[in-house]
């Protein structure tokens, strides 16, 4: 429609203006709800050409095309906007296209680059929680929004297999893990629980130990007991202790803080964990081990919980492989001078003429930080994949300037790609109970938090008693995939800039801009289908203002999936999917289907109804959320 307008205006722009018009000029949006029409041109660009007022530009445009195009039914003017109606063999023609086909809204498979999606990537010292549902479901639908946008897509995750944090896990199993009676200590087979959780107690566990060292630390110096300890260490906490000294509460807390990291660096516990990375890195035998075991039992329990989401991967990638590359390229980096580095032996990059500052790429012991395995990632990434045009990172907002130094160094290194490469920051997910915290066992475990809102979908659907018939099987299917598809809908829903605060029990509401309520619609029009029996065909019928509703509706699909995949945001196919039920739903009320006399009349209501089902099909199947047939 508005490329028809485009094209009648630009070939005749001489006749109407007197001169050749350029396209920009010509801009349109979307009409308002108290003004009838169906599509609106802004006029104001046009008064100065015409050298008219803007109702008389508007009239005389809005005579001219309605002259020439046959879908103009009338036009209004108000304040320099030109209000079109368009008629409703126009709109009739629209459904018979969609109806025509069955994967509407989508481009051609393949027709676009090779784009990769990195989600999810965990570290393997604990098992997936509520951000990472939100990470996962994020990355997945993204991913699945530039495929129906025409892009090869590679999924992929980085998993952290390696570092300080792997070995605080290792570590506290060794030492606190009891022995059974047989002598063993505790693993998923004696102890029936999932590796990822086993693993992930062990992470509490150090945490609790770690504390309680340094808090015995702390003891000591305050009685006034030093032995041991480095004087530089001693001279420190005196001057951090004597600065509390007429301060504020909140100012000695913080003082107090930097007296606790004080403590912590001179604990046994951590000075253990830093000489088992580097045992690591050497590939001590025993350590070595120990790591593949324990991540052996983390990985079965990730696979059981990407069951559990319906996520899934094209390629993965591990830390351990990637930060070897990561180390060579920043030995290559010191000899191009991109890299400095300092007395001690560790390596920086400086980027205060960026506006940032200095960054560590490699400790003064030789082990390699984060910065140093994604600088290795991306660039195996990208070998791995020589038609890859760009990497988007699904990562929380907390990284935003880890992201932005990852893209200037490997800019810096010489990679031409590293300007395709786009950081898909998301906000985090907020508990009433307030920020969620890994080391202190305060986080809500993915696996609890899906079995709930499975079992919650399952007493709502109980209790409305429209699961009769089915057998044992396919309600424990139907309960999934209510739970799953509300839990998926809610933290997809809110644009992905935005923190939230996540509420399981909104997330399966059968009212409101919910998973189930689609799901519903979805489920009631397939039960109209399935008693209409033959839809018979679509002919040229006189529509009601609710059926056109829904028609332009319908037909902006195509332009929502197309802005979806530009702005990274699952969220836009959620709220066109919801605005779309809302208006089936108002027509299902107000419109007689089935007992419908004209049978041209009910056939088009029908194949209306049918493409209203496919396109929510297709629309939640991006959101990586299943519909029923039944419900």
């Amino acid at each position: 429609m508005e490329k028809e307008i485009k094209e009648v205006l630009i070939a005749n722009s001489e006749a109407l203006f007197g001169f050749q018009i350029e396209e920009k000029l010509i801009q349109f949006q979307k009409t308002r709800k108290d003004v009838e029409g169906d599509l609106t041109l802004v006029i104001f660009p046009f008064v100065k050409l015409l050298k008219v007022s803007p109702l008389d530009a508007g009239e005389k445009i809005g005579t001219f095309l309605q002259d020439r195009l046959s879908f103009i039914q009338e036009f209004n003017v108000v304040s320099g906007f030109l209000n079109f109606t368009i008629n409703g063999s126009y709109w009739l023609n629209k459904l018979k296209v969609i109806a025509a086909d069955s994967s509407f809204g989508y481009a051609v498979k393949n027709s676009k680059s090779t784009i990769m999606v990195e989600y999810s990537s965990p570290n393997t010292n604990k098992p997936l929680h509520l951000g990472h549902l939100r990470n996962n479901f994020l990355g997945y639908s993204v991913a699945e929004i530039l495929k129906a946008n025409g892009h090869n897509v590679v999924k992929t995750q980085i998993i952290n297999d390696r570092g300080i944090h792997i070995c605080k896990s290792m570590l506290a199993w060794e030492k606190f893990s009891p022995l059974n009676e047989k002598g063993e200590r505790e693993t998923p087979e004696n102890t029936g629980l999932k590796g990822d959780k086993l693993v992930g107690k062990y992470y509490v566990e150090f945490d609790k130990q770690f504390n309680a060292e340094a808090k015995s630390i702390i003891d000591l110096w305050e009685s006034g007991s030093f032995s041991g300890f480095d004087d530089a260490i001693i001279a420190e906490f005196n001057r951090l202790d004597s600065s509390k000294e007429g301060k504020e509460p909140k100012a000695i807390t913080g003082i107090d803080a930097k007296i606790k990291d004080l403590a912590k660096n001179q604990t046994a516990l951590l000075l253990e964990a830093k000489q088992m990375l580097v045992k690591w890195e050497g590939r001590d035998p025993q350590v070595y081990l120990l790591w593949t075991t324990m991540n052996g039992w983390v990985y079965a329990g990730f696979e059981s919980t990407y069951n559990a989401m319906g996520v899934d991967f094209d390629k993965l990638y591990y830390e351990s492989d990637t930060f070897v590359l990561g180390k060579d390229l920043v030995t290559e980096g010191l000899d191009k001078g991109v890299f400095f580095k300092k007395e001690d032996g560790s390596v920086w990059i400086d980027l205060s003429e960026d506006g940032l500052d200095e960054k560590l790429v490699l400790r003064s012991d030789g082990t390699a930080v984060y910065m140093t395995q994604d600088v290795g990632t991306a660039v195996d990434r990208f070998k791995d994949y020589s038609d890859l045009d760009g990497i988007i990172y699904t990562v929380g907002n907390e990284q935003d300037y880890h992201f932005k130094v990852l893209f200037l160094i490997l800019d810096k290194l010489g990679y031409a790609w590293a300007k395709n490469c786009y950081h898909l920051s998301y906000g985090m997910v907020d508990l009433p109970t307030g920020k969620m915290k890994s080391r202190e066992g305060t986080v809500v475990d993915a696996d609890d938090l899906m079995a709930d809102v499975v079992n919650s979908a399952k007493e709502m659907t109980q209790e409305r008693g429209h699961i009769d018939g089915m057998t044992d099987k396919e309600k424990e299917e139907l309960f999934n995939l209510i739970g799953m598809g509300g839990l998926k809908y809610y933290l997809l829903k809110v644009d992905p800039k935005k923190r939230m605060m996540f509420n399981p029990e909104e997330s399966i509401e059968l009212n409101g801009n919910t998973g189930p309520f689609i799901q519903y619609t979805h489920a009631r029009i397939k039960s109209l289908l399935r008693k209409a029996g033959n839809l018979g065909e679509l002919k040229l019928v006189s529509i009601s203002a609710e059926e056109k509703e829904i028609m332009k509706h319908l037909t902006e699909f195509s332009s929502v999936v197309s802005e979806a995949g530009k702005n990274h945001s699952p969220a836009l196919i959620a709220n066109y999917t919801y605005e779309l039920v809302k208006l089936y739903n108002h027509f299902y009320q107000a419109v007689p289907i089935l007992i419908e006399e004209d049978q041209e009349l009910k056939s088009m209501r029908l194949i209306l109804s049918e493409n209203v089902a496919k396109v929510i099909y297709l629309a939640m199947r991006l959101l990586g959320v299943n519909v029923p047939e039944k419900m």
